[in-house]
């Protein structure tokens, strides 16, 4: 029964978009009730799964050998993972309609979109739940093909080339990741993910150096999509796209199954007692503190909205290999408190930007200016993502910035001490490129005439402030109530769950 319900939240969302291409509907809001149904029923059935609790290891196909297995597994980082893609697809659904409904495509091209949309979450589910790394990276692969018709979705010349250039990065990324596989095949006791990892040590013998630059070759091979510098540059042109996908692109699904990957590699495969204290601990540990504070950077630099936040969006994933490259349980558990945390805030502030853009079509920071007067709920709420972004006490950001920061110094790491410096400095560039936002918009300067902006503009309807008022409450609840939360992924970091 298990594995028929893994197996059915994963192809559940395929079903569904493929069904839509077929099916005739009266009316828009026939369509927009069918795949909100069937998204909110794949939801509830993950959230059964993930009830149910940690499984066994299934095998569905053996390819050739005892090593090359396609299995499927949920152990306790698969439910954390899941369990927040689960959580705020539905959301992005409910948010897309009013926001597709300006886009100019004709139906048609909509049900593509929709097919690929859903069909995502399928997909970023097969990774959550993959038993071992070549099932992980089949997903992995999968990821790509069915994200990059959502950034051509346009077919601008702008995403086009957007889409193109994702699609090259993800190609090479995967190249790199693939010779991670191919060397856990040849030194590994198997392929499955095992806390503490893999490796057989009797085996690698002379050839530790070696399976450190194969390490460090996967680790960014896979921090493409965890936009790692210097492999970053798709992520900002990728802002093209519809909002609801550069939302979940940023947040969720591609972004965060980088980061997913990268926790994969370094606790399940190779294993941290084979990596803490090399060289390659130390490399990577300087490139992730060297992106965050550059993401932050370029973030102050980008007058366009959209393009600001997947500035701060490099910054902050590099937040979470952070944790990760500390390679301790507490550092773990404070990379999966960033994780979800920047899921929530950053999805938030993604769709407060695509409402400005549907509803006042502001797509730079300066066409914002005094326009919380017309939209007062858009920018109280986005405010509050900018609040916890910056890491205020209270909301949920500064719950994973204090944990990331409480494991470097208990990591008697120097490097690690170093980079705390770089999340202080990242906090207050981050704060200068929301707050520059929110006082353009609530405080555009005595001489601004208000009668510039149109009459027209204002809030959003309910089916996109819903989502962004429950993204808001899972700030604030998160933030002044975290301790189960930090408990859980403490067991999870600690290989109890």
């Amino acid at each position: 029964m298990i594995f028929d319900l893994m197996l059915t939240v994963i192809l559940l969302p395929f079903a569904g978009g493929v069904l839509l291409q077929f099916l005739r509907f009266r009316d828009k809001g026939q369509k927009q009730r069918y795949i909100f149904a069937y998204v909110l029923l794949n939801t509830l059935l993950t959230y059964v799964l993930l009830w149910q609790g940690p499984t066994e290891l299934i095998r569905v196909i053996n390819f050739a050998g005892a090593k090359l297995d396609f299995s499927l597994k949920l152990d306790g980082l698969g439910i954390v993972f899941a369990g927040l893609v689960s959580t705020l697809w539905p959301l992005a659904v409910l948010y897309s309609f009013p926001y597709m409904e300006h886009e100019h495509n004709g139906r048609v091209h909509e049900n593509i979109f929709y097919l690929f949309y859903t069909a995502t979450y399928g997909v970023t589910l097969g990774i959550a739940m993959s038993g071992n790394m070549l099932t992980m990276y089949c997903f992995y692969e999968l990821l790509t093909l069915v994200t990059v018709p959502l950034v051509m979705h346009t077919l601008t010349k702008e995403a086009v080339l957007a889409s193109r250039k994702y699609f090259y990065y993800s190609l090479g990324g995967a190249a790199f990741a693939f010779i991670g596989l191919i060397f856990l095949v040849v030194y590994g006791d198997s392929l499955a993910f095992l806390y503490g990892g893999v490796l057989n040590l009797s085996q690698v013998g002379d050839k530790k150096d070696l399976m450190l630059f194969i390490y460090v070759l996967a680790f960014m091979g896979f921090g493409v999509k965890a936009a790692v510098c210097p492999f970053n540059s798709w992520l900002p042109q990728a802002g093209v796209a519809p909002t609801p996908v550069t939302a979940l692109l940023h947040a969720v699904a591609v972004v965060k199954s980088g980061a997913f990957a990268i926790i994969r590699l370094t606790y399940y495969s190779f294993g941290t007692d084979f990596l803490r204290g090399t060289w390659a601990q130390y490399l990577l540990l300087g490139i992730v503190i060297f992106t965050i504070v550059y993401g932050c950077s370029m973030a102050v630099r980008e007058t366009h909205i959209k393009r600001r936040l997947a500035f701060s969006t490099i910054s902050n994933l590099s937040y979470i290999l952070f944790g990760v490259l500390i390679m301790t349980p507490l550092g773990l558990a404070g990379a999966l408190c960033h994780m979800v945390f920047h899921g929530v805030m950053k999805i938030c502030s993604f769709f407060c930007a695509g409402a400005m853009i549907t509803q006042a079509h502001a797509d730079y920071v300066h066409q914002i200016d005094g326009m919380a007067k017309k939209m007062p709920k858009i920018f109280a709420i986005f405010t509050v993502s900018a609040l916890a972004l910056m890491g205020v006490p209270g909301l949920c950001g500064f719950v994973s910035k204090w944990h990331l920061a409480k494991a470097a110094f208990a990591s008697d790491n120097v490097l690690a001490v170093v980079g705390v410096g770089g999340l202080l400095v990242s906090a207050l560039l981050t704060a200068i490129y929301m707050l520059s936002i929110v006082i353009r918009a609530y405080f555009p300067g005595n001489d601004f005439d208000y009668g510039k902006l149109h009459g027209e503009i204002c809030d959003p309807d309910w089916r996109m402030l819903l989502p962004l008022s429950l993204f808001v409450v899972l700030m604030v609840v998160i933030g002044v109530y975290s301790a189960p939360f930090v408990a859980f992924f403490s067991s999870v970091a600690g290989g109890m769950i």
